[in-house]
């Protein structure tokens, strides 16, 4: 029987919404709580006794939301709560899951070690089988380390004290849901990858399973609101991840798309030699195709101008983790308030939920990886992201391969370093991920890294960032595309950061972040804060707007520029360049940027053409 979590649990909703299973017990919540400044608690018996502090999980410590809002550094942090596994859980194999702990940890049910993780934003699981069963307590234990020293992956938290510039408070340990899943003991559905196939009108299952049993088949059933649309079965007993094929009728294929975000149902089940359903999921997916032509990158074989915002996924309260489901539809809503059609989610894994969502209300997005975090300060060598880069970008590609929302991936951003006669740490690694991203996701494009270091020669999308303030000015840097002479980023001496442009589909992935922050302006109209943003700061609304306004119509007007991010979606602390206040409360009258984006676009009426 399923165990639904209470009403008033923190982020109660569940966690994994494209594999669904009925049973599961959201642990979110009180826990036990200390903080282990020193990383002596091993040592100090921390693993084996009560803690005096409490904290409400999935909210990180420096947060407000999980009532410590301890913003120091925390080089290491101990959770413990004993739950009661479900009695209707008899005869299963209990998982234990959790969505994201910052940055390394390690966990002990009952005393027993049951996993280990590094990575601070992608999931892991423990396998709870021989320590907790149905009708039982088991007392978990939750070691989180989180040192501000060395490479690590670490996106915009601060390894300094104070937010400043682009820095901001970190977190640490447990920052999205914690919660048990019972599953059959023999074998059983692992998750999915979901590949469409729009050319033939066919979705690609890789239904990866535990163990192949004489006699086990795999069926999965594609539906919409007219009921089933597609079905297929195969053996389960031969190969380790079957393969199936649905194909949809003419007549029931409707292709996703920001206008018409549809979403197939997708039921999955394992069955025994007899027929009987052992194990199932429920899932679902989107019809749709992303692919390349010369300068073109195309959606369904449309060139669909892309108006992206930056977006950092930062909450005054919860600082990684939304308050509330509904704080994460209500980010992808302003942004389409506003005109933009999607977003590059900046320097963070987001949450799943996030995705779930981009995909019901078609939202164009960019998976990236939170990466910044490897600086190392030595001339010409200075960025070493290491081997745990590419592990943990691998664990964000499986969870989020199947979203159809996502239309690009974007492992490294502002990676700098000059070019020189020698191979770097910072070579190998960006190689080693544009490749990993290849092999495992053939279906979408790549950009090597975001922006500056173009290192890779083949990279499948070329770009740059750039905060000209002026539209005149701007209009004169970016010009060169249709010469095949971008703007490409480079060093602040000249000399180059990146491989030659060689004619990819090109756009500028960050540019704007125009500065306004009203509360800090006196009627002077003089600075009054330490508030920040690009260029100098607007005078009034109407200049905001005009200069909004030129910016996005210089990229609008290039039939050769498929589209743009503008930074960013809010304000995020010190730095007020968002179109929205951190509190996502309106700055201007959004209308006015929405118009001024649904412009048509001559990339968009170069397609038209042919």
């Amino acid at each position: 029987m399923p165990v639904l979590p209470p009403s008033d649990l923190p982020r109660p909703e569940y966690p994994r919404p494209q594999f669904t299973r009925e049973a599961w017990l959201n642990l979110n919540g009180e826990w036990q709580f200390e903080i282990d400044k020193s990383d002596t608690g091993l040592e100090r018996g921390l693993r084996d006794r009560e803690l005096p502090g409490t904290i409400t999980v999935p909210f990180c410590p420096e947060s407000a939301l999980s009532g410590v809002e301890d913003t120091d550094f925390l080089e290491a942090v101990w959770y413990r709560r004993t739950v009661t596994v479900p009695a209707g859980w008899a005869g299963s194999r209990v998982l234990l899951h959790f969505g994201a702990v910052d940055h390394d940890a390690t966990v002990w049910a009952n005393g027993v070690e049951v996993a280990r993780h590094r990575g601070g934003f992608t999931p892991f699981t423990a396998d709870l089988d021989g320590v907790a069963e149905a009708g039982q307590e088991v007392t978990l234990v939750v070691r989180a380390r989180d040192t501000r020293h060395g490479p690590q992956a670490r996106g915009k938290q601060a390894t300094w004290y104070a937010n400043t510039h682009c820095h901001y408070t970190r977190t640490t340990g447990i920052w999205q849901t914690v919660w048990l899943e019972p599953v059959p003991r023999a074998a059983r559905l692992k998750r999915p990858r979901i590949t469409p196939d729009l050319a033939s009108n066919s979705f690609f299952l890789d239904l990866p399973l535990t163990a192949n049993l004489p006699g086990h088949r795999v069926r999965a059933t594609l539906s919409d609101e007219r009921g089933e649309v597609a079905a297929a079965d195969s053996r389960a007993d031969l190969d380790l991840t079957p393969k199936l094929v649905l194909r949809v009728p003419e007549d029931r294929v409707r292709v996703w798309s920001p206008a018409d975000p549809h979403l197939y149902g997708l039921r999955l089940e394992l069955l025994d030699a007899d027929g009987a359903v052992v194990d199932e999921a429920g899932s679902y997916a989107g019809l749709r195709s992303v692919s390349l032509h010369g300068k073109r990158l195309l959606l369904n074989g449309e060139p669909v101008f892309q108006r992206l915002v930056l977006d950092q996924g930062y909450y005054a309260d919860g600082l990684m983790t939304a308050p509330t489901d509904a704080d994460l539809v209500r980010d992808i809503e302003l942004g389409m308030k506003a005109g933009f059609n999607g977003a590059r989610l900046h320097q963070k894994v987001f949450e799943e939920r996030y995705l779930y969502h981009a995909d019901r209300l078609g939202y164009l997005v960019w998976g990236e990886f939170g990466d910044w975090g490897c600086e190392t300060g030595v001339r010409d060598d200075n960025q070493r992201p290491d081997a745990s880069y590419v592990a943990e970008w691998l664990e964000a590609l499986e969870r989020d391969h199947s979203h159809p929302s996502i239309i690009g991936w974007c492992p490294l951003n502002e990676t700098y370093q000059h070019l020189h006669d020698r191979i770097t740490q910072l070579d190998d690694v960006t190689r080693a991920m544009f490749l990993a991203t290849k092999q495992a996701d053939p279906s979408r494009p790549v950009i090597d890294a975001s922006g500056y270091a173009h290192r890779v020669a083949e990279t499948d999308v070329y770009d740059s960032h750039h905060y000209e303030q002026d539209p005149a000015a701007f209009a004169e840097i970016m010009k060169g595309l249709a010469e095949d002479a971008p703007f490409v980023n480079a060093g602040p001496d000249g000399r180059p950061w990146s491989l030659p442009y060689k004619g990819q589909p090109y756009f500028c992935s960050e540019f704007g972040g125009i500065w306004w922050d009203a509360a800090a302006m006196d009627a002077a109209g003089d600075e009054t804060d330490s508030s920040w943003g690009y260029g100098e700061r607007p005078r009034t609304v109407e200049e905001f707007v005009a200069r909004f306004t030129g910016l996005t119509g210089v990229l609008l007007g290039d039939e050769n520029m498929f589209g743009y991010c503008y930074t960013q979606l809010t304000d995020v602390f010190q730095e007020r360049n968002g179109v929205y206040g951190f509190d996502r409360s309106e700055k201007f009258d959004t209308e006015l940027l929405r118009r001024a984006q649904l412009r048509p676009a001559a990339y968009e009426r170069r397609g038209e053409r042919g």
